[in-house]
């Protein structure tokens, strides 16, 4: 395992661990990467300074930097964007457009969902008349 400091094209600072630099690189180019502020998917490393393991057991750990936190007025309301729609909707992931479309034709419960759909679903869902946005921000995938 790696731990990365990334920043993000917003200037926003963050750490995540990786199975490797390999790793680090196929989940970027596959889009999986992303700030933990903003949800922006221009993510590159940022300079850290390596970890050394003394040998003196008195040693301590430099504190750790917390993540960024939103400071504009505009990013303080997509955070607070985000929160709502994360605690008020369900999250179906790759399913939103079968999911949309079910909840549209009756066939699932009515609820607010949010999730991820592709330009040519997304499309086709409108085109049906399948009420539907996009967000401003990418959504937290859940992981076990």
């Amino acid at each position: 395992m790696i731990k990365y400091s990334l920043i993000c094209s917003e200037g926003h600072r963050f750490e995540s661990w990786f199975a490797s630099a390999d790793a680090f690189e196929t989940l970027r180019g596959s889009g999986m990467v992303t700030c933990a502020i903003c949800s922006s998917g221009v993510v590159e490393k940022a300079m850290m300074a390596p970890t050394v393991k003394s040998s003196d057991a008195r040693a301590e750990a430099p504190p750790e930097k917390p993540l960024s936190k939103p400071t504009s007025a505009q990013e303080q309301a997509l955070d607070a964007l985000r929160k709502k729609v994360e605690t008020e909707s369900d999250y179906v992931g790759r399913d939103f457009a079968r999911e949309a479309r079910a909840i549209h034709e009756g066939e699932a419960p009515q609820r607010s969902i949010h999730g991820e759909a592709n330009a040519q679903e997304a499309r086709g869902l409108i085109e049906d008349g399948v009420p539907v946005m996009p967000l401003p921000f990418t959504p937290k995938r859940k992981t076990n």
